[in-house]
C-alpha cells in the first residue's frame, strides 16, 4: 500500500487500545443529558408558575436537547427551551455544556424579536451588570465561546456603550457561564440563570 505511514505516538497507542476512557466519556455525557432533561422539567415548572409575556410560538415550544462532538474539537450538549428558530427571527434560551470548558445559559434574540425586546434589554442594564452577565459583540451569532472576541461582561461597558452596541447589532445574546467544577451545584445555578434571562425577555423585572 503506497503513501506515508500514519504513525501513533506512545500515548495515542495506549489510548486506542483502551476502551475504558471512551466508555467513561459516554457515561459522563449520558449524565449531562440527564442533568439537562431534569433542568428542563424545572424550567417548565417555573414557566407554569409565572406570567411570562412571550409569543405563543415561543412559550409553547417543545424542548430540544441536541448533541455534537465537534464544537472547536470538543463534545457538547445543548438544551433549547423555550425556543423559536427561523431564518428571519430567533428567540430562545439555550443551556450549553461544552466539554472541558463550561456550562452556560444564553438568551438569544434576533429579527422581529430583537426589535421588540432591545429597549427592555437596554433598560435592564443595571440588573445585568449586578448579575455578572456577558453580552455578545461578535458579528457571528452562532459562536458560543467566551473569549473576548465574542463576549464581554456588561460591567465592562457603561450604559451608553452597552445601549449603542445593543441597538447597532443585528442580534442580541446575553449569557452567563460557570466552570464544570461546580457540577454539584450547577442544576440550581443554571435554573437561576434561566429565571433571570426569561424574566428579562418576558417578565416584569
Amino acid at each position: 500500500m503506497k503513501g506515508a505511514k500514519i504513525r501513533l505516538s506512545p500515548e495515542e497507542k495506549e489510548l486506542i487500545m483502551n476502551a475504558d476512557w471512551i466508555l467513561t466519556k459516554n457515561n459522563l455525557l449520558h449524565k449531562v443529558n440527564q442533568l439537562l432533561a431534569n433542568l428542563q422539567v424545572h424550567q417548565q415548572e417555573y414557566l407554569n408558575s409565572k406570567v411570562i409575556e412571550l409569543p405563543y410560538q415561543v412559550i409553547n415550544s417543545s424542548p430540544k436537547i441536541s448533541k455534537g462532538e465537534n464544537y472547536k474539537g470538543l463534545p457538547y450538549r445543548v438544551l433549547d427551551f423555550p425556543k423559536y428558530f427561523d431564518q428571519s427571527a430567533v428567540l430562545a434560551i439555550r443551556t450549553m455544556f461544552w466539554w472541558g470548558n463550561f456550562f452556560s445559559t444564553t438568551l438569544h434574540v434576533s429579527g422581529s424579536f430583537k426589535k421588540k425586546l432591545e429597549e427592555k434589554i437596554i433598560d435592564s442594564y443595571t440588573l445585568l451588570r449586578q448579575n455578572e452577565v456577558f453580552y455578545c459583540i461578535n458579528t457571528d451569532e452562532w459562536e458560543h465561546h467566551f473569549e473576548a472576541s465574542n463576549y464581554i461582561p456588561v460591567s465592562q461597558s457603561d450604559q451608553h456603550s452597552f445601549s449603542t452596541s445593543i441597538r447597532g447589532s443585528a442580534f442580541i445574546k446575553l449569557a452567563k457561564q460557570h466552570p464544570i467544577e461546580m457540577w454539584e451545584d450547577i442544576p440550581g445555578i443554571l435554573l437561576s440563570d434561566f429565571k433571570l434571562l426569561i424574566n428579562i425577555a418576558g417578565g416584569n423585572n
